[in-house]
């Protein structure tokens, strides 16, 4: 994954794209404005879950803790252990954002997806979320999800099992100071699918799945707005998770297009919890 460019606007828009109606401009206008129960599944044979263990830190802190907190992993015993969509009969998709880059963008990405009565599932990096700790709270206050992407982002599948494990663990920890509890899902970094010993290392830590997904929207390559579009709505379909990124200009300017459309074809962005409920 390349470094987040500096925030541009879109090279171009399609001729669809300029005849949306004033709904869909206004929520591209406002992302404008915006941008500047429990663990339940059963461990492997010789696992153990290691809980987070982070020294408390005083209320007054930076990262102090949010004020309610987050949901804990969920088993979902219909699924398999790496999930890459929900249910194919739903008229239901999860966007998800792969957390990390210009906060400004995860705001405006927030804020957009609000109010288009969306909702979407965050996985965070954790020394993002140690320079950014008030966006966990702003994904909570939203009513949406917030998970685990590794502490550093590195390729976690190439990792000896030491360093594997404490990529997940350190994210955990973070989540759990900020937030109380360790996130609601794990996505490998770097890869789609975790390998064997990485999903392994993530239900040690406490996560019953891994969160993969079934549409790439390739966002990350900086290819514009309305490629951006194009590509989620030609893979997209019911059940379908969708990865995104918070830190690049197109996803920020993508997305009023991608709900408008979404709800043309009549499905709903939802968390990924719901989406599997």
């Amino acid at each position: 994954m390349t470094t987040p460019a500096p925030f541009s606007p879109p090279d171009r828009e399609s001729d669809t794209a300029r005849a949306v109606p004033d709904r869909r401009t206004a929520l591209r206008t406002g992302a404008a404005l915006a941008a500047a129960g429990a663990f339940a599944a059963a461990c492997a044979p010789g696992d153990r879950v290691v809980h987070p263990t982070v020294p408390p830190r005083p209320d007054n802190s930076r990262g102090s803790r949010a004020t309610a907190a987050a949901p804990a992993p969920r088993a979902f015993p219909q699924q398999p252990a790496q999930i890459a969509h929900g249910p194919r009969d739903r008229h239901q998709v999860a966007l998800t954002f792969h957390g990390q880059g210009d906060p400004s963008y995860a705001v405006s990405i927030l804020d957009t997806a609000e109010k288009a009565g969306a909702k979407i599932t965050v996985l965070a990096v954790g020394t993002w979320l140690d320079q950014h700790p008030e966006v966990a709270r702003r994904i909570l206050k939203g009513g949406h999800d917030l998970g685990n992407h590794t502490l550093r982002h590195v390729g976690i599948n190439t990792l000896p099992e030491a360093d594997a494990l404490a990529e997940i663990q350190g994210c955990a920890d973070r989540l759990h100071r900020l937030t109380g509890s360790i996130g609601t899902w794990f996505r490998p970094s770097r890869a789609p699918r975790a390998t064997p010993l990485v999903e392994r290392l993530a239900r040690r830590v406490g996560y019953p799945h891994v969160l993969s997904y079934d549409v790439d929207s390739l966002d990350y390559t900086s290819p514009g707005a309305s490629a951006v579009t194009r590509k989620v709505m030609g893979d997209v379909r019911g059940g379908s998770v969708v990865s995104m990124h918070f830190g690049y200009a197109d996803t920020v300017a993508a997305l009023p297009d991608i709900l408008h459309e979404l709800d043309h074809r009549g499905l709903t962005a939802v968390t990924t919890t719901e989406l599997l409920s």
